[in-house]
């Protein structure tokens, strides 16, 4: 998927995966009541208490969270063996307590590394209930599919020499003129990482090209080089069109899933644009 809904997923591992040190008070004498995680108070877990660790409870809510990041980090492992789990949760009190006893809360690294699991759990929890709220459709699913994924198109073969100037793929066109291999040009001269391959790009689709190349290749017939140099970001490009084919479509329930994840995505980052703009935000300068 694109580089937005990985920014998504990023998210939602590190809610998940968040602390495992759920109960951080900043003063070990607080009670269980009212407990403060990087400055910021807090309630106790709800549920019922599964042990209690020099007057710091556990509850059951915090077993089952323990218990579901757990599995996502070891998913080959005994998750599922309450006891174990009660023990580690009871060691990782004692090992809290001990940071604090020692001060260790005070570090200004632990504080940002604090400051930041709260920050990045309840971005998630955000996430997800925005996610859950505005659920992607069947419909909308379906109009994607049909604009831009359910239209027969056409695929290329083509490869291509990239150089640096105008001038530079003009001397390419004549020396094809000549009878130059274009493969072997292609290895010669081109700066494109394809160069080494004889310039192949195998097969893709116009809109797997920037505009100007994808233009290019629909005017060309099969086996014909360009005869005029084709200008892109990335330089000039000479293209050999080698082959062409219509495309069948992927089935729509194929591609369902991965489509209802690309909209889910376009609407959060459309959300977060919206909750950008509305709030004040100040970067200062280096």
């Amino acid at each position: 998927m694109n580089k937005c809904l990985q920014i998504l997923l990023t998210v939602s591992l590190l809610a998940l995966n968040g602390c495992d040190q759920l109960q951080t008070p900043r003063d070990a004498g607080t009670t269980p009541a009212k407990q403060a995680v990087a400055g910021t108070a807090s309630t106790t877990p709800a549920g019922a208490v599964v042990a209690t660790v020099n007057g710091t409870v556990i509850t059951q809510s915090v077993v089952d969270v323990y218990t579901t990041q757990r599995k996502a980090r070891q998913p080959a492992s005994d998750a599922g063996d309450r006891n174990a789990i009660i023990e580690e949760l009871v060691n990782l009190e004692l090992m809290r307590q001990e940071g604090l006893d020692k001060g260790l809360d005070s570090q200004p690294e632990i504080i940002a590394t604090l400051d930041q699991q709260q920050r990045t759990i309840l971005a998630g929890a955000a996430i997800n209930n925005f996610i859950q709220n505005n659920p992607v459709s069947d419909e909308q699913l379906r109009q994607l599919y049909d604009t831009q994924i359910g239209v027969p198109s056409t695929e290329y073969n083509a490869r291509h020499i990239l150089v640096e100037t105008k001038e530079a793929a003009e001397q390419v066109i004549g020396l094809l003129d000549s009878g130059s291999d274009f493969a072997e040009l292609a290895k010669e001269k081109s700066t494109g990482p394809t160069g080494k391959n004889g310039g192949s790009l195998g097969w893709f689709s116009s809109q797997q090209m920037v505009a100007p190349f994808s233009a290019a290749v629909a005017t060309m017939e099969k086996g014909s080089y360009s005869k005029e140099p084709v200008q892109t970001q990335f330089g000039w490009h000479v293209i050999l069109l080698e082959d062409s084919r219509e495309s069948t479509p992927p089935p729509f329930e194929d591609v369902k899933d991965r489509l209802k994840m690309a909209v889910t995505n376009q609407q959060l980052q459309q959300h977060i644009q919206q909750v950008r703009e509305s709030a004040e935000i100040e970067i200062p300068a280096e």
